[in-house]
């Protein structure tokens, strides 16, 4: 199943923390594509990490009661005001 990246969605990563992509950016040597995304959470520092590693799925063996499937997924947040 291919998974698209949400420009300015906001992502729960799986320990919990939210994040919002702020840039699908590329290496300058490599031209690999990155993801910029900002922590929604203390300084609210931009961080970036290869694309496929963003999207990819979490290691269950390393973290077997992880429930969540992905590294990072996109959260539905809806307007208190809808």
């Amino acid at each position: 199943m291919k998974r698209d990246l949400v420009i300015h969605g906001i992502y729960r990563h799986f320990k919990g923390d939210l994040y919002l992509v702020e840039s699908l950016i590329y290496h300058s040597e490599t031209k690999e594509p990155m993801v910029a995304y900002r922590s929604l959470y203390g300084d609210c520092r931009l961080w970036c990490r290869p694309l496929n590693m963003f999207l990819s799925e979490v290691d269950h063996e390393k973290y077997p009661d992880v429930k969540q499937k992905y590294r990072f997924e996109l959260q539905e947040i809806k307007s208190k005001n809808t």
